[in-house]
């Protein structure tokens, strides 16, 4: 295969960077601002204790960026908890990204130019930042992948004008109800974080299980996460996908309606993920385990349920999400009021951390890498011959054997450790399946789609 970065297009680079960047207005920021850095004291303060000379980190320092959504929960609580601490990380940095272009600006010109050293991301950004395929000047900028983050905790929220109408988990009277929005030139706008990204796929999946083009359809739109609720309330925006709290508070504010979790689209789906720069990792050995064994034991914290009451209130503070903490507290119990009638109470729904129905959610299975790379070139964001080279490409930046090292000292038990990078096939809410050892099957299985099988 061709070098991967030079089968960028200009075209989708302009698009990419330049509808960030409209994102970041929409935040009264732009793209590179500089990060607002959480600093509040512990709430329960742990020392370095028990640490060996052959373990102690070669810093005590690391930067980490991330985003006001439930996602970030685990970095948050490895702070405050002293998870991060106890293992010798004592000057950890949390700071909150205006927007996820800044974020990619941030992990760009790295710590010691102001920026962070990794953090939280949607996939597969830290394959295109590798890559250069969205960064200035299509700079390479090695990143590795070194944990997954949470699984679900995400929904599309929908105005209130379109309720009753046919959208649910599976769309109903699509030929009439977007066909008309199109022929009033009134097209239907669906907005998500950043273009080419989880956010956006569940979006784009969900539209075309129900035989509705992404593409032709309705008018994609970046946003924000912390501006979908402003933005919803003007009218200029129909829908959006993004993570909790921002689905649920649109409900909450009696302003729109969730037809459909992601959890429902694909239960126990992959969400986002740990990811640092690589030069980072390749200097601090030590301090990257560290830093994974602080992750392990606030994702443990997160997911014992009879904590979730006081995560919330963590997450809830001005510093971190500034929402009220009973804006998280009902969907970190597995618990949404849709805002259109139904229910859903089932704590498997809920954003877990830890472990889920099918094993470790922590651990980076490279076939879910897989599935972001072939979801991308379903639509013609990255070319057909990528998977190809998937394997290669994977290997070189998925840092899995670096989680079970961490994990192996961290005392996890071996049934909590992966002994596959596979998590095998996965299956959607329309009967689609994913087989990671035929990703060719997987995309000829799909009827609306950009490219050509």
């Amino acid at each position: 295969m061709a070098d991967f970065s030079n089968q960028f297009s200009r075209r989708k680079f302009l698009l990419t960077a330049g509808v960030s960047a409209v994102g970041s207005v929409f935040l009264k920021g732009c793209l590179g601002n500089p990060p607002d850095t959480a600093s509040t004291s512990p709430v329960q303060q742990v020392v370095a204790t028990n640490i060996s000379a052959a373990d102690k980190p070669e810093t005590t320092k690391v930067k980490l960026g991330y985003l006001p959504i439930v996602e970030a929960a685990p970095l948050i609580i490895a702070k405050e908890k002293g998870f991060f601490a106890k293992y010798g990380l004592t000057e950890v940095d949390i700071s909150k990204q205006a927007n996820w272009g800044s974020a990619r600006d941030n992990v760009e010109i790295g710590a010691a130019g102001g920026g962070i050293d990794g953090g939280q991301w949607q996939m597969p950004m830290p394959y295109l930042i590798s890559e250069g395929r969205i960064t200035k000047g299509n700079r390479k900028i090695p990143m590795y992948i070194l944990a997954q983050l949470n699984t679900q905790g995400n929904g599309i929220a929908i105005a209130s004008k379109h309720q009753g109408k046919g959208l649910s988990v599976k769309i109903a009277g699509k030929e009439t109800f977007f066909a008309q929005l199109k022929s009033a030139k009134n097209i239907f706008k669906a907005a998500m974080t950043f273009p080419g990204v989880n956010q956006e796929f569940w979006i784009r999946y969900w539209l075309a299980a129900s035989g509705v083009d992404p593409d032709k359809d309705v008018q994609l739109l970046t946003v924000p996460a912390a501006q979908t609720v402003a933005n919803m309330k003007t009218g200029s925006m129909d829908a959006f996908s993004t993570g909790d709290p921002w689905p649920y508070r649109i409900v909450k504010d009696k302003i729109g309606f969730m037809p459909v979790l992601t959890a429902e689209i694909w239960k126990n789906h992959p969400e986002e993920y740990l990811a640092m720069r690589a030069d980072w990792v390749n200097q601090n050995p030590k301090a990257t385990k560290a830093l994974l064994k602080g992750l392990m034991e606030a994702q443990q914290w997160c997911d014992n349920f009879n904590n979730r009451k006081e995560l919330a209130q963590i997450l809830a503070k001005r510093n971190y999400f500034n929402v009220p903490a009973e804006i998280l507290n009902d969907p970190f119990m597995g618990k949404y009021d849709m805002g259109d009638g139904r229910t859903v109470n089932d704590k498997k729904m809920a954003s877990l951390y830890w472990k889920d129905e099918k094993g470790n959610v922590s651990y980076p299975y490279k076939s879910h890498d897989l599935w972001f790379l072939t979801e991308s070139v379903r639509w013609g964001f990255l070319p057909p011959d990528t998977l190809a080279n998937a394997k290669t490409l994977i290997d070189k930046v998925n840092r899995e054997d670096l989680w079970k090292e961490a994990a192996k000292e961290l005392g996890v038990p071996a049934a909590d450790i992966p002994t596959s990078t596979s998590r095998g096939v996965e299956e959607f809410f329309d009967g689609v399946k994913f087989d990671p050892e035929n990703p060719k099957a997987y995309l000829q299985s799909l009827k609306i789609k950009k490219v050509k099988v």
